[in-house]
């Protein structure tokens, strides 16, 4: 990437690493449900790939009756859909975590909602005759590289995620647009996995490789990083990290602002869940004594988040007050008020108060 490219992403984001390049984006600019390309934030673990689509090949390869590659052009022939979907780092929320942890160390706003344009990944998966053995789909990019993590294999490796097949076939994409335009470099031009209600490790940018297998994928970024604690009776197992949880966060007013007392100040932000649909938002102003719905805006759509307000009639007095934002979903998830440690530097959506000062 050109240093004038560089300087230009990172115009307008929070900078969280140069190299490899990981872009925030200020949560409190949130205008609307679908997220500027220009704002999205930007998570790479290697160097962005520079990648011509003429020169671009996808490889449909593994427990299969007929391997196959197909380019660009082909790919734009074959039937295409358009989703709404909110992608979220499964670390965004890190630096609230005490005591502090190791990673990019995010605010609220590794987090945003695009409209992706691909061709479903049951098209490919039909075409190449999935064997009847088949249990996973494994998903490489072409960014790669060697790590320093004494756990991590020797020499160099790929970025890649599985899934199982069946989340493969209900509604992965094999995306080439985001927000009606073609995918960014950052973004994982010239195609990209989109995963639907999946942290977005399993989006993977670049993508180069779909491998079916018949047995459980154990690379470096499916069992050593983006994996937690899973606990079956005493015993603690290590997981990879799939759904994302449910969750609520505050956009404006933002941690540390100055509000006007005893005025009317609209509080707004956005709520997401997985496999079911935000069906309430409560906030409190007083830290968590009382709690008040607000106003869900807009319709739901599956996997994407929902925005909403609230009117919030300050005190008069000067005082710091404590605001929390609090969601539940369809299948009765609520927010818990504590964080889980089995899960480690991820799936952080625990009650995440912010202070502001009433003035």
């Amino acid at each position: 990437m050109k240093a004038e490219d560089s300087q230009k992403l990172i115009a307008g984001k929070i900078l969280r690493g140069e190299s490899p390049l990981n872009l925030e984006m200020p949560f409190e600019k949130l205008e609307g449900f679908l997220t500027l390309t220009e704002s999205f934030y930007v998570r790479t673990h290697f160097p962005i790939p520079s990648i011509h689509k003429d020169a671009w090949w996808l490889r449909v390869e593994g427990d299969v009756e007929n391997s196959f590659a197909i380019n660009y052009e082909q790919l734009l022939e074959l039937a295409s859909t358009t989703i709404p979907m909110t992608l979220e780092c499964a670390g965004n929320n890190r630096s609230f975590l005490e005591p502090k942890v190791k990673g990019v160390q995010w605010g609220l706003g590794a987090v945003g909602t695009a409209e992706w344009t691909g061709v479903p990944l049951s098209i490919l998966l039909d075409r190449a005759g999935m064997k009847a053995n088949a249990s996973e789909v494994i998903l490489e990019g072409a960014d790669g590289g060697m790590l320093e993590d004494p756990k991590s294999p020797p020499g160099q490796l790929k970025f890649a995620r599985s899934i199982p097949i069946e989340k493969a076939r209900a509604d992965v994409l094999v995306a080439y647009k985001m927000n009606g335009s073609d995918l960014a470099p950052q973004h994982g031009f010239p195609v990209r996995a989109i995963v639907p209600g999946w942290y977005a490790m399993a989006s993977i940018k670049w993508l180069q490789r779909i491998i079916v297998t018949d047995q459980p994928f154990t690379g470096y970024y499916q069992t050593i990083d983006y994996a937690y604690w899973k606990r079956r009776a005493e015993v603690a197992e290590l997981t990879p990290l799939t759904e994302m949880q449910v969750k609520a966060q505050i956009a404006k007013p933002a941690e540390g602002d100055v509000v006007p007392a005893n005025s009317g100040v609209r509080v707004q932000g956005t709520a997401w869940t997985s496999n079911g649909e935000i069906t309430k938002v409560e906030l409190s102003t007083d830290g968590g004594s009382t709690w008040n719905d607000t106003n869900l805006l807009g319709e739901p759509k599956p996997n994407a988040w929902r925005l909403w307000e609230f009117n919030w009639q300050t005190p008069a007095a000067a005082r710091t007050q404590t605001l929390i934002a609090r969601a539940t979903d369809s299948l009765g998830r609520t927010q818990p008020v504590e964080r889980d440690r089995d899960r480690g530097t991820y799936m952080i959506n625990h009650l995440l108060p912010i202070e502001v000062e009433v003035r």
